[in-house]
């Protein structure tokens, strides 16, 4: 029988009024709302648009790795005024504090009776689209007050725990390493994106179009086209979307194919790969299939909704040993080289 999206009469879930179908037909009207809105500022970067629309959809944070100057910080925050969310922004710098992200307590005194208290002023991470621009560029410790709010959607303070407000956003921002000033993230950070997006120079044409429309006088309006509650449904959507079993067991496997001492590893991982992906590797592979086959407009996703998003699953969650970077290999090119080989797989 043909696995198919219920209506929410068969037990779906909460959402806005109509079945599931109409909401499928919502959700690609709502990417293709928000891919136009995009680029009335934006020129190119289909790409990393979509990934960024997958991470959106399936209740997932992204990191967008680029050089300085490609309109990282221009795309988020462009994406967050064409959604009806609140939203922050968080400049990462060396000396930024864990307390100047996640909020500080405040003694207050009343003038009436003299009397201090603590008041706790919450910090930008309270919002439901954070950009933490230039996230490699504040040390670990700084780093790590995102941690719980990323897995958890709470902030712990004084020994208080405050929910997040949902839906909520990490959307980071990182320059390669390699440059001056810069803190690698630690693999357990790391793994609290879905999604690593990496952004490239734009084609010479496109290069073109951004000269000629950033050095004029006019400046495109953005107008938000999906509200905090139509989204939440649509992510509710997202969930219900059903992945087919033979799927599910794709997605596991290609995860645990990057693990070196997996039984069924590949040669290529035993040779080149120190630390493979981990579960939540394989919940994103099928979480985000099933947010692409529901932005193309289909019901069901397929192994080759798996393989788009599979490198920028897998990628910043496979750490390299010397033997890859003496025959220069990076994580990236035994990803997609395990990619190539699961083809073959029956």
């Amino acid at each position: 029988m043909e696995a198919r999206v219920t209506s929410q009469s068969e037990g779906g879930g909460g959402g806005g009024g109509g079945d599931d179908l109409a909401l499928l037909e919502r959700l690609a009207e709502g990417r293709r709302a928000l891919e136009s809105e995009i680029g009335r500022r934006v020129i190119g970067q289909h790409a990393i648009v979509q990934g960024l629309l997958t991470a959106l959809l399936s209740d997932g944070h992204a990191l967008v790795v680029g050089v300085p100057g490609l309109a990282k910080t221009l795309l988020i925050s462009t994406l967050a005024q064409a959604l009806e969310l609140k939203f922050s922004r968080i400049q990462f710098t060396p000396d930024l504090m864990p307390t100047d992200i996640t909020g500080t307590e405040v003694l207050e005194e009343d003038r009436a009776t003299g009397r201090r208290t603590f008041r706790f002023v919450r910090g930008p991470v309270f919002a439901n689209i954070v950009l933490a621009d230039e996230i490699n560029r504040t040390p670990p410790k700084t780093q790590a007050a995102l941690l719980q709010a990323m897995q958890e959607r709470a902030v712990t303070v004084a020994g208080e725990t405050l929910p997040l407000d949902r839906p909520f956003f990490v959307l980071a921002t990182q320059n390669p390493i390699e440059q001056e000033g810069t803190y690698p993230l630690p693999e357990a950070q790391l793994d609290r994106f879905m999604l690593e997006l990496r952004i490239g120079y734009p084609t010479r044409e496109e290069e073109e179009q951004v000269a000629q429309q950033t050095t004029g006088t006019a400046v495109a309006e953005v107008r938000p086209v999906l509200s905090a509650e139509e989204l939440t449904d649509l992510q509710r959507l997202v969930r219900r979307v059903p992945a087919p079993p033979s799927l599910v067991s794709y997605a596991v496997r290609l995860a645990r194919a990057t693990r070196p001492e997996d039984e069924g590893a590949p040669d290529l991982a035993r040779r080149y790969v120190s630390w493979g992906a981990g579960p939540r590797a394989s919940q994103y592979l099928v979480l985000g299939a099933k947010a692409r086959a529901a932005m193309d407009g289909r019901g069901v996703p397929n192994l080759e909704d798996v393989r788009a998003v599979a490198p920028s699953v897998l990628r910043h969650r496979v750490v390299t040993n010397f033997q890859a970077e003496a025959d220069g290999r990076g994580p990236g090119d035994v990803v997609e080289e395990l990619i190539r080989l699961s083809r073959t797989w029956t």
